[in-house]
């Protein structure tokens, strides 16, 4: 038993923020039933920015603005990294567990950098907040949580918002 709760203490757990409520949801669901008041575990907070507009060579404008663009999308990415992670903590600073915290940047499509940052870190548990989208939009948009869970090996827990039908 005592080898049990060790382990338990011990654990990598991964959620994935990001700007929705569902996110942060899922991180204050996590907090609540996943860790113990002291505990060695780790919490991962990862935020995945999108990937970069792909221009063409061909495209004049793309060409002569692309500094500019890529300078400000750059800048909006940084500032929603900062507000995403800032929210987060505000989250998990709200209970009373001593917690080591890391958080992990990724770039890229989500369902990609998810599923390798789980890997790449071996965590023991992905956690991940449903947007609960409806068939028409999960069939054009994709849905990253199926994603996750048919392509990670380790157990995902696919938290939805209580206001989600």
């Amino acid at each position: 038993m005592e080898s049990e709760m060790k382990k338990t203490e011990q654990q990598k757990v991964v959620v994935a923020v990001d700007e929705s409520e569902e996110s942060m949801y899922a991180l204050s669901w996590c907090l609540t039933n996943f860790f113990p008041k002291k505990t060695n575990s780790t919490l991962v907070l990862l935020y995945v920015k999108p990937p970069p507009p792909v221009h063409s060579s061909f495209e004049a404008a793309g060409y002569m603005f692309s500094a500019d663009v890529n300078k400000a999308m750059e800048k909006y990415g940084s500032e929603t990294v900062n507000s995403v992670m800032q929210r987060a903590e505000a989250v998990y600073r709200n209970f009373q567990t001593a917690i080591n915290v890391e958080r992990v940047v990724g770039c890229g499509e989500a369902k990609d950098v998810i599923c390798g940052v789980v890997e790449k870190l071996k965590a023991d548990t992905l956690v991940i907040g449903s947007h609960g989208y409806g068939f028409i939009k999960r069939v054009l948009l994709g849905s990253v949580s199926d994603y996750c869970a048919k392509h990670v090996k380790c157990p995902v827990v696919i938290v939805k918002h209580p206001e989600e039908k």
